[in-house]
């Protein structure tokens, strides 16, 4: 039997395969309001055979977006809007869906990627972005403001808030973004947190802010659903966040209840060198599953079946997660399958799309018609 496509459970979760497909941010919405656009790609990639979509990074509060088109569940419209969304899902997928829920603190107010991705000032239509400290991403940027001890409450509150919006939704699952220069990883990395307070200086203050939100989270969603994260193992610069204090944080995290570890890598800093290539990721997912005995997720450039295979199989990860990979290829899940001799499900309206070498892809092995 194919490794990548065992079951496993999360919680209350059962997974048919190890296969995610990443949260990955369209830069599409509308004052964070889901839209046409997000009904395509969600409804397309829910289709792919991975076990679990995760939607993509969606703001708690609307100057906590990357960028004026990030998407949001701050308010009602927000949540209106995914709900056709998700019903549609529902009905022709059986995908669970999870969700990634983010601040970017001082990387918020930012261009779209193909706008440039630089830091839309207040007087072009940005905002005045808030971070642990009034140290800007890049040293030519204006500072963020620094948060004070009502900010840090409105923002963990709007964490409660978001998540309990998930819960009506009916998400199956939360993913707390902490990874790739966003807030939460800007209190990890000393690089970005200056404080000298209880939040900044020692490496359990610096864990103190993200790990509140972690409760807070963890507390507010369903227990029988499973809450994840994801995290940056490494700033790749010396004398910022590393391996050695992500394996702390994630057996703090651990001892929280939570239920696996998306283990990413960078962002804090335009000043990181990443050494990258296929899987480049998957020792900090190995690592952080041998030290801590956690269920991880792999992720980083890892495109090919027999790749994740191996991942998997050898003890590297419990899972993979696919972003490029993904948009490239829709039904990768498919194809994984097909070459690997795993089953996925879809729609009979696409049964008969199966290769005839591969009759028992969909679990089917005759499909009658007049």
């Amino acid at each position: 039997m194919s490794a990548l496509f065992a079951p496993i459970e999360l919680r209350g979760l059962s997974l048919k395969n190890r296969i995610i497909v990443s949260p990955m941010c369209q830069y599409s919405a509308e004052d964070g309001v889901a839209n046409d656009w997000h009904f395509t790609h969600i409804n397309s990639l829910a289709l792919s055979g991975a076990s679990m979509f995760c939607i993509e990074a969606t703001h708690v509060e609307a100057i906590g977006r990357i960028t004026p088109g990030c998407l949001g569940l701050y308010d009602d419209a927000c949540e209106a809007a995914l709900v056709p969304i998700l019903a549609s899902v529902r009905k022709r997928s059986t995908a669970a869906v999870a969700m990634q829920i983010a601040h970017a603190g001082r990387k918020a107010s930012s261009a779209r990627p193909w706008d440039g991705g630089q830091l839309i000032p207040a007087d072009k239509g940005g905002w005045r972005p808030v971070a642990p400290s009034a140290v800007p991403h890049k040293e030519e940027e204006a500072a963020p403001i620094a948060l004070d001890a009502a900010g840090l409450k409105r923002i963990r509150d709007a964490f409660v808030d978001c998540t309990k919006r998930a819960a009506r939704l009916g998400i199956d699952a939360i993913e707390l973004h902490g990874a790739h220069g966003y807030l939460m990883h800007q209190f990890l990395s000393p690089i970005s947190n200056q404080r000298t307070d209880e939040y900044g200086g020692s490496l359990q203050n610096r864990m103190r802010y993200p790990l509140e939100i972690f409760d807070a989270v963890r507390a507010a969603f369903p227990h029988d659903k499973p809450v994840g994260i994801r995290v940056s193992s490494t700033d790749w610069i010396e004398g910022g966040w590393d391996l050695v204090q992500t394996i702390e944080f994630c057996k703090a995290l651990k001892a929280r209840g939570v239920d696996w570890i998306d283990a990413s890598s960078g962002g804090v800093s335009p000043k990181q060198k990443i050494p990258l290539g296929p899987g480049y990721q998957v020792q900090f997912a190995e690592a952080i599953r041998r030290e801590v005995g956690v269920t991880t997720v792999a992720v980083g450039l890892i495109t090919e079946a027999k790749h994740a295979e191996e991942i998997v199989a050898s003890g590297k990860a419990d899972m993979v997660a696919l972003a490029r990979g993904m948009l490239y290829d829709p039904r990768w899940g498919w194809h994984a399958a097909a070459e690997l001799g795993g089953t996925v499900d879809a729609p009979p309206q696409y049964w008969r799309s199966q290769p005839s070498t591969q009759k028992a892809l969909f679990g089917q092995t005759t499909f009658g018609a007049r």
